[in-house]
């Protein structure tokens, strides 16, 4: 990400002065939200329920000077890591779902820090589940392919059959498919921040503000901030930011990873599309698995 954004400043000058500092905002978030989870995920024993895993990461950010949030923080235990039976939208919040031995959790938070938006998933596993840690492996294959198809400026949708087709391959179900409006990924944006950060069913009124602007704005241009399998995305993808979350499912398992995405319009394709951090804790255990 460093030399990628390093090139873009050097090649355009004035015109992105601020990137580096703009970048390094969202990165410091993202990087405080990946804290929270190791954190949190560190706490977990038998008997917490997804409302207690929720409110501990609620009140870890808080600590640190989090008052506003795309969302509020989502906890998944057991069989809901893999959304098993999700019909409506509120089969999503926290529940009085207890963790077990050996059961898979995902937690998912998107705090916004002096401005700054990150939306993060981080998947784990109370113990050892080797369908979970194959799960998490294989995501790698999902994160260099997203990455590829986004500098070779396929259309969001095309890359999301691509990314339906190697799950097929790999044995699993869709299972970011059940998100509203079947979401991979969306775009996330500066937030101006405010003394009273009002929620709206669980996500910020300001971020949910922008995010309806974005699509008014790309439908009016013909791109939509929302990357999902139907036609509204069937176009490049726009240059900005975007949180992308490949999510699998086998068997009442679920694992994901959800992270910011870079995207300029370079026309060099290293710097066209970069993830914004390698250092996060699924890109750290795949290095340590390789090596």
């Amino acid at each position: 990400m460093t030399s990628a954004v390093g090139r873009l400043d050097r090649r355009l000058g004035a015109e992105l002065s601020g990137v580096r500092d703009e970048l390094r905002g969202f990165k410091d978030v993202q990087r405080l939200s990946y804290e929270c989870a190791e954190a949190v995920a560190a706490r977990l024993r038998p008997g917490v329920t997804e409302r207690e895993a929720a409110r501990m990461q609620r009140e870890w950010l808080r600590e640190r000077g989090v008052r506003d949030w795309f969302h509020l923080p989502f906890a998944w235990f057991g069989d809901r890591t893999a959304f098993t039976g999700f019909r409506i939208p509120l089969q999503f919040f926290p529940t009085n779902r207890a963790l077990e031995p050996g059961m898979p959790f995902i937690l998912d938070m998107a705090p916004i820090f002096k401005g700054y938006t990150a939306d993060i998933g981080y998947s784990g596993c109370l113990g050892l589940n080797p369908v979970h840690d194959r799960l998490l492996a294989d995501l790698e294959a999902h994160r260099e392919l997203i990455l590829r198809e986004v500098r070779e400026r396929r259309s969001l949708r095309e890359i999301y059959q691509d990314v339906d087709r190697l799950m097929a391959r790999q044995g699993y179900a869709n299972r970011h498919r059940a998100y509203p409006f079947g979401v991979i990924a969306h775009k996330v944006d500066r937030v101006k921040e405010r003394r009273w950060a009002p929620h709206l069913f669980g996500f910020g009124a300001q971020s949910l503000k922008g995010l309806v602007s974005d699509a008014l704005h790309g439908h009016r241009e013909g791109w939509s901030p929302l990357w999902s399998p139907y036609r509204f995305s069937d176009h490049p993808p726009q240059p900005g930011l975007w949180a992308v979350e490949p999510h699998l499912g086998f068997r009442g398992t679920g694992a994901k990873f959800e992270e910011i995405l870079v995207v300029t319009d370079s026309r060099d394709p290293e710097e066209s599309a970069f993830w914004l951090d390698d250092d996060l804790p699924h890109v750290r255990r795949w290095k340590g698995e390789s090596a």
